[in-house]
């Protein structure tokens, strides 16, 4: 469904890059990668997906919530206190987390001794390698969101966003129930 948004017709777009070519594919291997790697810390890795989401200002990334994340307690409250994650009620975790996805993005200078340091305080050398492939991750989809081609196809319902043992994505159910 369009919802209003302009789209590139499929045939406009890149034959041999954009579709099934091997950028395409690259991308999807590396994304898959990520998330096979696995993590304990599903809400932090959520709340930076999130963050990336906004920043991207990704519709079909900002309807989804990963199920791993919802089943350790995610909700709509810690989502609403991303986007003022300093002044927020977070952990100083996710805090740091969501720091170091903001430098990587949007200022890389800011990610000095004192980020490292900070990040040090909360989370190990293996787990802060993990944030940042995660925030390269979920900023793949930049070209699509410029294209204004990344509307969830589901319309305004968020849903539940599972990955396989190969690490591709998983579309499920709806992330809420209506009451």
């Amino acid at each position: 469904m369009n919802n209003g948004s302009p789209r590139l017709p499929r045939e406009s777009l890149t034959e041999g890059i954009s579709i099934g070519g091997e950028l395409e594919l690259a991308i999807a291997d590396f994304a898959a990668a990520v998330m096979r790697n696995g993590s304990d810390q599903a809400i932090i890795r959520e709340l930076v997906r999130l963050r990336c989401a906004q920043i991207h200002d990704c519709r079909l990334c900002g309807s989804l919530r990963i199920k791993d994340a919802l089943d350790q307690g995610f909700d709509e409250q810690l989502q609403r206190q991303i986007a003022s994650y300093e002044t927020s009620n977070l952990s100083p975790q996710a805090v740091a987390a969501l720091r170091l996805c903001d430098a990587i993005i949007m200022s890389p200078s800011s990610a000095d001794e004192a980020l490292r340091d900070e990040l040090r305080n909360h989370f190990t050398d293996h787990q802060i390698t993990g944030l940042c492939l995660d925030v390269m991750k979920w900023s793949q989809q930049k070209a699509l969101v410029s294209l204004r081609m990344d509307a969830a196809p589901w319309g305004d319902t968020t849903t539940t966003l599972m990955f396989n043992d190969q690490g591709d994505p998983v579309f499920g159910k709806p992330a809420y129930r209506e009451n």
